[in-house]
Order: structure tokens, then sequence, then C-alpha cells
């Protein structure tokens, strides 16, 4: 049986990599925009206890059960800053979960790529 492969529409493509572009950021950027002084706010969405382990320098901790309390919200999320949002893993959907929730607030949010293990596993700076 053979496989029908289909060339992807090239403007297709850019949209979709633009828009990647526009909303998601890697570890070396992230480092970079701190080191820098860029205006971002970087949140932690992993459970409380896993945040207690290791987290981003920095990072605030937001955990799931804390996305509906309001005052919570104002308090760990900014409006005048990007919101960089990470989770576990880059297969964990977490940190697009918030940046759905997040956005719908009016909240500018990012996704941090590869999340908390790929930034553990590359050797950056943690923070207990």
């Amino acid at each position: 049986m053979a496989t029908n492969f289909k060339i992807p529409s090239a403007a297709k493509a850019k949209k979709y990599f633009q828009d990647k572009l526009d909303f998601t950021t890697g570890p070396v950027e992230l480092e970079r925009w701190v080191k820098q002084g860029q205006p971002v706010n970087i949140v932690d969405v992993r459970a409380a206890d896993d945040y207690a382990e290791g987290h981003i320098p920095g990072a605030i901790n937001l955990p799931k059960d804390q996305w509906h309390d309001v005052k919570m919200l104002k308090a760990r999320l900014r409006k005048d800053k990007i919101n960089v949002l990470y989770c576990y893993s880059h297969v964990c959907h977490l940190a697009a979960t918030a940046a759905v929730e997040f956005a719908g607030k009016g909240y500018p949010v990012m996704e941090l790529e590869g999340g908390w293990r790929w930034w553990k596993n590359d050797g950056f700076d943690i923070e207990k």
C-alpha cells in the first residue's frame, strides 16, 4: 500500500512558521532576553511541588488550579511584559493550554519550546 504524499503549500508554511516565531521562543533566546533586561515575565505552570524542586531563575509559579483566581492572575501575570510560559517538556500541552487561557484574558503570551526539560538538560541555570 503506497502512501499518498502531498507537497505542502509554501504560503501556508510561511504563515505557520511566522506564527510559530511570533508565539514561541527557545531557551537560548529566553536567557538572552533576561540578560538584556527585555520585558519578559517567566511563568512556570507546573505543579507547585515540581516548581519547588527547581525552576528557571526568576520564574513565578502559576499552577493550573490557580488559573481561575482573578487576584492570583493579576498578581502573577503582566500586561506590560511578555508572559513566557513553560511546563514539563516539549510534549506537554499545559503551557499551550495556559497560553490560550491567559491570552483570552488579554495577557501577552509566548510558549518556551521544550519547557523545563530542555532548559534543565541543556545546562541553563536553575533556581530552587
